[in-house]
């Protein structure tokens, strides 16, 4: 997630794919962040009892953003579907005394409900933000103290349970702390377990902070991050429903960034002491947690050759064979060439300007390079390429009913195809500035008895297109369905101006273009071989400048699917609804000639530029879109 500082100012059928096709998957993609008609408290949502406050009447006409997509299907009942993401929708929910938007509302997690399959979604809010007086948001408020939250992780028990995890941060005071907590919400079946499936994961119950950052400013002390959650639903172990929380930790000024790791013994009331699983590795980032058919939990994170420590550029996991209360020291799994986007900063004055846009601006160190985005403005880049940022990581996931296979887990992640190093004759690059590459996805399947590995191999091998942010998921309860394994992926393979040489959706004359799919692949038989589908049915422009005062675009970090047998649903962020427009700050236009700039409504008095006053007119309407995954 972006860290922000606020500023002053019915159940669907079994549909089988056969091979590769440029066609998407059957049905229509499903928005589910309605912010143009309407979001819904949880509260009602779950009471029928009608609430409402400043930031749900903003949040159902704003036409805001939102990115970085969980979704998460009952393990019990596959027509009840969750879904989160950062959502801004409430961003605009205060006007100043000429009536014009201003930029203090807050950016908080997503509740998104379906109850048909994800055949369509209710949009809502977990409760707590700032201005939420429900009776839910009055129990959430007893632990969350932050303004803001994000970076959302979904997790269902075996008995309806369902656990939303969330970075939070910023002062509702309006200070410079960032605090940078962790806290997990959890949602329950008003009927209890023995209920009606069709209500699981419907009321709200309580959220529990797991870890707090420091109240220092500008992200200076400790700031948790990059969330990932499990829980035990097999219902047949000896870990049965505990719930697994793990997350990054930034340490500010000290440098360096470890995994911590904790766990819920009584269904997310309580959680652990933090335990910091990633050792002595100095930088580590991306953890993402499995629990295989015999209830041992495997940790998976990256590590970033920093010249802090001796690690490279790899993949490692640690084990627990306990439940979580202990884990074994890091292993190696795999080494990789990363594909991370990056470029040599070359800042330009920004004009002035009288109001902000937006909260203000801030992110966790770059692991790459000295400019992980580049746009406008202060985000200039030597390069003239539009771009946001990206980086290699791994996903993990395993089946809990696999009994024949019990220590099986299964990893994707995107890094470069070995072979395709170029250099790109500009400062942009993915291996280092100046070197780019082509992204691929590729799976290993991997024993966690015995530490031996099948792969790395790629699942969809292609000549053309970048694939970044996959996600994978494994659950089979149905023994007719063993084998089965789910991935999705963003892929640029029809991206017209493709090049290794050049950043996702640019153009050789730096002009951008709508270039991003959502893909997916599923197998039969663990991983040995896959169909592949395009899951989208519209392509979109990633590049639009929709953050910092619309100077930078921001796509978030990952996508998302999850499945149970043969159903699997995938979610990501996308841009069909984006308005395009003119900055008229630009004088003369800059390099991308107005191909990544949105819809903005500006006025120049007194040797300054207004403020956006038109935000809900479409320039910033970014959305999350879901559709069945093969």
């Amino acid at each position: 997630m972006r860290t922000f500082l606020i500023g002053a100012l019915a159940t669907c059928a079994v549909v089988l794919f056969a091979g590769a096709v440029s066609a998407s998957t059957p049905g229509g993609d499903v928005r589910l962040t309605h912010d143009d008609t309407s979001y819904v408290s949880a509260y009602t949502l779950a009471t029928g009892t009608p609430y409402t406050d400043g930031t749900l009447t903003e949040c159902s006409h704003s036409r805001g953003r939102q990115n970085e997509p969980a979704i998460a299907v009952d393990p019990r009942n596959t027509s009840v579907i969750l879904g989160s993401s950062n959502d801004y929708c409430g961003v605009y929910n205060t006007n100043d005394a000429n009536g014009n938007p201003v930029p203090a509302g807050p950016i908080w997690l997503g509740y998104y409900r379906s109850e048909n399959g994800g055949g369509s979604f209710a949009s809502s809010l977990v409760p707590g933000y700032p201005d939420d007086t429900s009776p839910y948001g009055a129990i959430a408020k007893q632990q969350v103290r932050t303004a803001s939250s994000g970076d959302p992780v979904i997790a269902w028990d075996a008995q309806g349970r369902a656990f939303f995890g969330s970075e939070s941060s910023d002062d509702p005071a309006g200070s410079k702390k960032t605090l940078g907590d962790v806290w997990v919400a959890t949602y329950d079946n008003p009927n209890g377990t023995a209920g009606n499936r069709q209500n699981d994961g419907k009321r709200y119950r309580q959220t529990v902070v797991v870890n707090r950052g420091s109240s220092a400013p500008n992200l200076l002390g400790i700031f948790n991050d990059k969330t990932t959650i499990e829980a035990d639903h097999n219902s047949s172990g000896r870990c049965d429903n505990n719930v697994y929380f793990g997350w990054s930790r930034f340490s500010g000024n000290a440098g360096g960034v470890a995994i911590y790791f904790s766990r819920s013994t009584d269904h997310g009331v309580t959680f652990s002491n933090p335990l910091k699983v990633s050792q002595t590795i100095s930088d580590v980032q991306f953890p993402d947690i499995a629990v295989t058919g015999n209830d041992n939990i495997y940790v998976v994170f990256r590590s970033i050759a920093s010249g802090r420590g001796s690690e490279g550029n790899s993949i490692y996991y640690v084990k627990s064979t306990d439940c979580g209360a202990t884990f074994t020291r890091p292993i190696l799994l795999q080494d990789f060439i990363p594909n991370d986007a990056q470029d040599v900063a070359a800042p330009e004055a920004p004009p002035a300007q009288s109001a902000p846009d937006d909260p203000l601006f801030e992110e966790e160190p770059s692991e790459a390079g000295n400019a992980r985005d580049c746009g406008d403005f202060g985000a200039h880049c030597e390069s003239g390429y539009t771009f946001f940022r990206r980086n290699t990581q791994p996903r993990a996931t395993a089946d809990q009913f696999d009994t024949a296979n019990p220590d099986r887990f299964y990893v994707v992640y995107d890094a470069t195809k070995p072979g395709t190093e170029t250099p790109t004759g500009s400062t942009y690059g993915t291996i280092q500035s100046g070197i780019g590459s082509q992204a691929a996805i590729y799976f290993l399947r991997v024993d966690g008895a015995t530490g031996a590995k099948t792969g790395p191999a790629l699942i969809d091998n292609q000549s053309t297109g970048h694939q970044i942010f996959p996600d994978i998921s494994a659950d089979n309860p149905s023994s007719a369905s063993r084998g089965k394994i789910h991935v999705i992926w963003w892929d640029s393979r029809r991206d017209v101006c493709y090049s290794v040489m050049q950043p996702i959706g640019n153009c050789q004359n730096r002009t951008t273009v709508k270039s991003l799919d959502a893909w997916g692949a599923r197998s039969s038989n663990f991983g040995t071989s896959w169909t592949k589908i395009r899951i989208s049915d519209v392509k979109s422009n990633p590049n639009y400048e929709q953050f910092a005062d619309r100077t930078v675009p921001f796509a978030g970090d990952y996508l998302y699917v999850s499945s149970v047998n043969d159903f699997a649903y995938g979610v990501w962020t996308d841009w069909r609804n984006t308005v395009q427009g003119t900055d008229p700050r630009e004088v003369p236009e800059d390099e991308d000639a107005g191909t990544a700039d949105v819809k903005q409504c500006r006025v120049f008095q007194n040797g300054a530029w207004s403020g956006d006053r038109c935000p809900r007119d479409g320039g910033i309407d970014q959305n999350i879109y879901g559709d069945f995954a093969p």
